[in-house]
């Protein structure tokens, strides 16, 4: 019994409540549970409806934005488990074990990589005045991760438990490791401009920018380090207002 593709659909868009409610007994699990509800009731009815509802109130918590993929998988293993085929372990099982892992991958990719470099670019419009900023940040953080909720979620149904190895395959921990080092780079390039730009405006010799040299190295240092790169993106643009209203 294949679910139709607009309860897939319904299936994805209420995943964007997962966090609804949210509560510290069980995490996320009843925003599981509203988001999987339709295509459950659809493939159960009666009491085994009822047995697939308890299945999916017990404890979940990962990152939200790679909850897709797990739930891709979670509805085809429950559409073999309707068809009354074998399975090498349970629904249960596979959430409890894929939810940690995709938890710190999700931290990893989307809060220490795609937010600080969708903040350090949106900060160069911010630095010339253009309202365009907060656009731009809204837009370089929401596309990755609708990218993500949308393709994982597809890949899961498709493939099922296997979207383990797709995700792996991926490499995305490396692809956090890039994102983040391209954050302190255009850190470093946003220091350069206002630096300059502090100097034309103050009517100072751009040479002296070349002041702000260690700073930026310090930022590559500590982030090499392992200090959080927004932390240094919140340090650094404090430092550079700091020192363009004592100069100005």
């Amino acid at each position: 019994m294949k679910l139709p593709v607009t309860l897939l659909i319904r299936t994805l868009w209420r995943s964007l409540l997962l966090q609804a409610s949210w509560n510290y007994e069980r995490m996320q699990n009843m925003g599981v549970l509203y988001a999987l509800s339709p295509a459950l009731r659809f493939l159960y009815k009666d009491e085994d409806l009822e047995e697939a509802y308890q299945r999916h109130l017990t404890y979940f918590n990962t990152h939200p934005y790679m909850s897709a993929p797990v739930l891709g998988a979670t509805l085809a293993q429950e559409e073999s488990r309707a068809d009354g085929q074998e399975m090498s372990f349970s629904v249960e099982d596979f959430k409890s074990m894929i939810m940690a892992p995709y938890a710190a991958i999700g931290d990893a990719l989307f809060w220490g990589g795609v937010r600080p470099l969708a903040a350090c670019t949106a900060l160069f419009f911010a630095g010339k005045g253009s309202l365009l900023a907060p656009f731009v940040f809204l837009t370089l953080f929401n596309l990755p991760h609708l990218m993500m909720r949308s393709w994982g979620f597809a890949r899961g149904y498709v493939r099922g438990v296997s979207v383990v190895e797709i995700i792996q395959r991926r490499r995305l921990p490396d692809v956090a490791i890039r994102f983040k080092e391209g954050a302190v780079i255009l850190l470093g390039g946003l220091i350069a401009f206002l630096t300059t730009e502090t100097c034309r405006l103050s009517e100072i010799e751009a040479g002296w920018g070349l002041f702000a040299l260690p700073v930026v190295l310090s930022v590559v240092w500590l982030a090499r380090k392992g200090l959080s790169t927004l932390f240094l993106v919140f340090v650094s643009v404090l430092l550079v207002i700091t020192v363009f209203q004592v100069i100005t």
